[in-house]
């Protein structure tokens, strides 16, 4: 798989998830969806970062770029994580990066 360039010029927004009870084990018959969701956004430069929090697996975040957050919104609503209950909560924020190798 051939990455795109990074787009330093578009601005950055994190997704980010609050998960339910069991996620990790609840989420395995909806995983391969959302890593194609993941992949097809990491294919048009849109999604850079992505995953959960560890001990305890409660939260994720995912980090976006580009003209708005729509494209974060977007993504979420389409998850299937999200669409099957396994997000009991979402929102997304405008993140000012000032330094880092995406940064310009």
């Amino acid at each position: 798989m051939t990455l795109p360039e990074p787009i330093v010029s578009k601005e950055h927004f994190l997704l980010f998830y609050e998960v339910v009870a069991d996620y990790s084990v609840r989420r395995m018959p909806f995983r391969s969806k959302h890593l194609a969701l993941a992949t097809a956004a990491t294919l048009r430069g849109e999604l850079l970062l992505g995953g959960d929090f560890a001990n305890p697996v409660d939260e994720a975040v995912l980090l976006f770029s580009g003209d708005g957050p729509e494209v974060a919104e977007a993504f979420a609503k389409n998850d299937p994580y999200v669409q099957n209950g396994l997000v009991s909560r979402w929102h997304v924020r405008s993140w000012t990066v000032v330094a880092g190798c995406l940064f310009e």
